[in-house]
């Protein structure tokens, strides 16, 4: 049975590839370098290993942007963007 810590992982693993495909791997959305978008993937696959590095992330900051980039719905008004640091 899957925990909703297993899905909070699985998302944040989702987010991760969907950062890399549109903004590394397509790179046809210019709003965000392939530099930055491996850092905001690596920050969220290193949230979902349970990584200590990224304990100060806030968790429902993580899953509102883990949505907003699925969801394609305005990613960069999230604090964790890394234009809004």
């Amino acid at each position: 049975m899957e925990t909703a810590h297993d899905t909070y992982c699985a998302l944040m693993v989702q987010a991760a590839g969907v950062i890399r495909l549109r903004y590394v791997e397509c790179s046809q959305d210019t709003s965000l370098s392939p530099a930055a978008a491996n850092e905001l993937a690596d920050a969220f696959e290193g949230i979902a290993n349970g990584d200590p590095a990224f304990d100060q992330v806030d968790p429902k900051e993580a899953i509102a942007l883990a949505h907003r980039l699925l969801d394609d719905d305005h990613p960069e008004l999230s604090r964790m963007w890394p234009e809004a640091r």
